[in-house]
């Protein structure tokens, strides 16, 4: 290892240091630096074991920076990207259910603001909707789109 060069470690705790990563996130940054085989996870079991990297913390993170704009669908891919754990992930996503009707309201009143017009502007919203991850019900909802007014009706 060159002198000038910082350690796995170091790098790891620079990494931490400006947000959460989760562990499979860190091996994927990290891997590339890595001369000694299994170095890599010795540093990260290390810094796992004293609590510098932690699910949950991680799964917090993306709660709080996406949960206001993001549905549950998109969230959760998020945190499957991260490759956070299934129980982890259910854990964080049990409250976002709740609340995603009015998320979307208020997602699509900070772009939109006014009922769509014709058939055009309606799919225009409802994809934008759907493209944050929001359900089709919720989509529906918001955008007030109803069986009896559906347009596709004969």
């Amino acid at each position: 290892m060159a002198i000038d060069q910082p350690s796995l470690k170091a790098r790891a705790l620079r990494l931490l240091s400006a947000r959460e990563y989760s562990r499979t996130e860190l091996e994927r940054k990290l891997a590339y630096f890595e001369e000694v085989p299994c170095s890599l996870a010795l540093v990260l079991d290390d810094l796992q074991g004293k609590g510098f990297i932690s699910e949950h913390r991680v799964a917090d993170s993306v709660l709080n920076r996406r949960a206001a704009k993001l549905g549950v669908s998109r969230i959760s891919q998020e945190l499957h990207s991260k490759g956070l754990t299934p129980e982890v992930i259910s854990e964080a996503l049990m409250g976002l259910q709740a609340t995603e009707l009015e998320r979307a309201r208020l997602v699509w009143q900070k772009k939109f603001g006014q009922t769509a017009t014709d058939a055009k502007a309606t799919a225009k919203q409802m994809r934008f909707l759907a493209a944050r991850g929001f359900s089709g019900d919720v989509i529906r909802r918001v955008v007030k789109i109803c069986p009896e007014n559906d347009m596709t009706d004969g």
